[in-house]
């Protein structure tokens, strides 16, 4: 299992655009991708629970990844955190 803890920096937080981006990204892998806010633990894939965390500037959220792939799928997330988020 790995974990990946970032702070968000957009201004907007995690609105919809990169919400949508980070779920096709957590889709590219097989392993199970959780992600968790402030408030609660959601599905990486699954955008609408991604939109339901509500996670603002400064928020730091957690990844948590376990399964077959996890070592490239935490590389990539955490890359694409620091990329667009």
């Amino acid at each position: 299992m790995k974990t990946v803890e970032y702070t968000i920096t957009d201004a907007l937080g995690i609105h919809a655009r990169p919400a949508g981006m980070l779920v096709k990204e957590a889709a590219k892998f097989t392993s199970s991708i959780k992600i968790a806010g402030p408030k609660k633990e959601v599905d990486a894939k699954r955008i609408m629970g991604v939109m339901s965390l509500g996670v603002k500037q400064n928020d730091t959220v957690r990844l948590t990844i376990e399964g077959a792939d996890e070592e490239a799928a935490a590389a990539a997330l955490e890359q694409f955190l620091k990329d667009n988020l």
